[in-house]
């Protein structure tokens, strides 16, 4: 909202696209920082794994981004949760076992509290671009949840696979920017105000490298049908973070941006997909599935 004051005309795909390059560059420059000394020991593992990783999560970005165009919000935020459903599918396709039953209970109760928590309409759903496009982004965060989980990455070093990751997502977001730039002083006029200088450095430390640095180290730890499961609280978060941040961010970048309440929907949705996490790991617990090990960190 903010860069569009700076940029007039600018397409949103062309702010989401910067952003995305903006997050991810300075996240790469923050992560060097802490494996510069060790990064000429790279190993083909760890390229691979970054690049794996930067390929299926920045590729899903970009038809996420260009699905929105195309698509309600709403239908792209319930239809971007349908990787919960295609890991426990290719899980058991790859492991020839029928999904148990917590598994498939937990995935209607995730896709029923999205459905709440966006006000999916079911009787507004066509497969039109936009719904085709956010489906295929789907897909991509389910390849890029499981490659995090291929057993042959497991030695490989945090630091050194999230420095590619980042660099790669934001090579591959750059393009897109460059083809919706309305002209090449847009890129610099983008960043000319103080708040939005804030906010990316908080999108870039806070939302890209612990977070992401986290998801890393930490899911292997668990199955990629768990992981899957628990990634689809990103709803409930937002929608709880909508009560007080956007009137902060008014604050601050000098916007009109209304809090969200605390509504019927947001209790029931969030409630569900809050009791599917805690039914998958009560089943985790129960048959000893919580992975033993871990990554190093260095």
């Amino acid at each position: 909202m903010k860069q569009d004051q700076l940029v007039p005309g600018a397409s949103s795909a062309f702010f989401a696209s910067l952003i995305a390059v903006v997050r991810f560059a300075v996240g790469a420059m923050i992560v060097f920082v802490f494996c510069a000394r060790t990064l000429r020991t790279i190993t083909r593992a760890e390229i691979s794994e970054g690049l794996g990783l930067a390929f299926f999560g920045g590729v899903g970005i970009l038809f996420q981004i260009d699905g929105l165009a195309h698509t309600s919000a709403s239908t792209s935020a319930f239809l971007t949760q349908f990787y919960c459903l295609l890991i426990p599918i290719w899980a058991a396709i790859t492991q020839r076992a029928v999904p148990t039953i917590a598994v498939v209970i937990s995935s209607a109760l995730v896709l029923s509290g999205a459905a709440i928590l966006a006000n999916f309409d079911w009787r507004e759903l066509k497969i039109g671009r936009g719904e085709a496009e956010t489906l295929i982004a789907s897909t991509f965060f389910a390849g890029q949840i499981l490659w995090l989980e291929k057993p042959e990455f497991a030695n490989n070093r945090t630091s050194h696979f999230t420095f590619i990751m980042f660099a790669g997502t934001a090579l591959l977001a750059l393009p897109v920017a460059l083809f919706y730039a309305p002209e090449a002083s847009a890129f610099a006029r983008a960043y000319t105000d103080s708040s939005v200088l804030i906010m990316t450095a908080v999108l870039a430390l806070f939302c890209t490298v612990v977070s992401y640095g986290l998801m890393n180290i930490w899911q292997r730890h668990i199955t990629a049908t768990e992981a899957g499961l628990i990634y689809c609280l990103e709803p409930v978060a937002a929608s709880a973070f909508a009560l007080f941040l956007p009137a902060m961010l008014s604050r601050l970048a000098g916007i009109q941006y209304a809090n969200e309440r605390i509504t019927r929907d947001l209790l029931l949705g969030g409630g569900l997909i809050l009791a599917a996490n805690v039914l998958i790991q009560i089943e985790a617990a129960r048959r000893g599935k919580l992975k033993p090990g871990a990554r190093s960190t260095s």
